[in-house]
């Protein structure tokens, strides 16, 4: 019998990296904002998460990132949406706080309405993984419009990719 849950979509990635953390025996942890925790969820729901999950922020407003993610209200004064650098902020800062071997962050528009800028447009997510050494990003559109569901499902996709491709080294980075 097959579970719907995680979506069909994420169900693939989610074995590939959970297995990966698991023999190399490392943990992950996860802010993310407009994926609305589907990324966290997808990584609990597969069996041994606590083995390798450190724990993971819904950071959908811009209070939870003053309080959990070291925004400062001067910083909110330059903030025009999400951005590679955005993510990486967010991923580095969770990372260091929880103590995780990676951390994977995203922030996108996920629809059904937007802004004018790319990054502000529905199907767009920034991405990031940090690791001790490094911090890797990745802009994606998903060309699903305002289709919020598919987005956020993408945004977790997008992100789970990009978290195997770090922890496997690959070059398209």
């Amino acid at each position: 019998m097959s579970s719907s849950f995680p979506p069909d979509e994420l169900q693939q990635i989610v074995q590939e990296v959970a297995a990966l953390l698991k023999e190399r025996k490392e943990s992950i942890s996860v802010a993310e904002t407009a994926a609305g925790g589907l990324i966290s969820a997808t990584l609990l729901s597969y069996p041994g998460a606590s083995g390798y999950y450190k724990g993971g922020l819904t950071l959908y407003t811009l209070e939870s990132r003053i309080a959990f993610a070291g925004w400062t209200q001067e910083f909110l004064k330059t903030y025009s949406g999400p951005t590679p650098e955005i993510v990486a902020g967010l991923a580095e800062h969770t990372r260091k706080t929880l103590g995780s071997t990676y951390t994977v962050s995203e922030s996108g528009t996920a629809g059904p309405t937007g802004g004018t800028t790319k990054n502000r447009t529905p199907g767009y997510v920034a991405l990031a993984v940090a690791s001790e050494n490094r911090t890797v990003t990745r802009e994606v559109e998903t060309g699903l419009g305002g289709n919020r569901e598919g987005n956020m499902v993408r945004f977790a996709v997008e992100g789970l990719k990009l978290v195997r491709d770090v922890i496997k080294g690959e070059g398209k980075l």
